[in-house]
């Protein structure tokens, strides 16, 4: 039986070394941040459509689900369903309905946000 420390190891482990390729990449090449983001999520997409994902989420828990690479696994994982259930139609259903539960707390919360904070452009 696994105790929580080790599940908490795991998580911090894996998702401690998906953060420090992040810095390694902004700070040695010319990529945006923004650039690895898309990336991140883009490999979460591959990994898990071709079926390696599911196996770091396993191992892994929160730190391979948290990242920008676990919200590209949802997508496929999503997709999957979907056109499984429904068909090709599912291809642009699938991934809507599998992060649907995210993208409506990010959206609240920035709005929650909103009339907290005023927004200022930078100079």
């Amino acid at each position: 039986m696994e105790t929580f420390l080790t599940a908490l190891f795991r998580a911090f482990v894996i998702g401690g070394l998906f953060c420090t390729v992040a810095q390694i990449l902004i700070d040695k090449t010319k990529l945006t941040p923004a650039r690895i983001l898309v990336g991140y999520v883009v490999a979460g997409v591959f990994l898990g459509g071709v079926g390696v994902y599911g196996a770091l989420v396993d191992f892994a828990g929160s730190g391979a689900t948290v990242p920008l690479t676990g919200f590209g696994y949802l997508i496929s994982e999503g997709v999957q369903e979907a056109v499984a259930k429904e068909g090709l139609i599912g291809a642009l259903k699938g991934p809507l309905t599998a992060a649907s539960g995210g993208i409506a707390a990010a959206m609240l919360s920035g709005l929650i946000a909103s009339f907290f904070f005023d927004s200022k452009v930078k100079d």
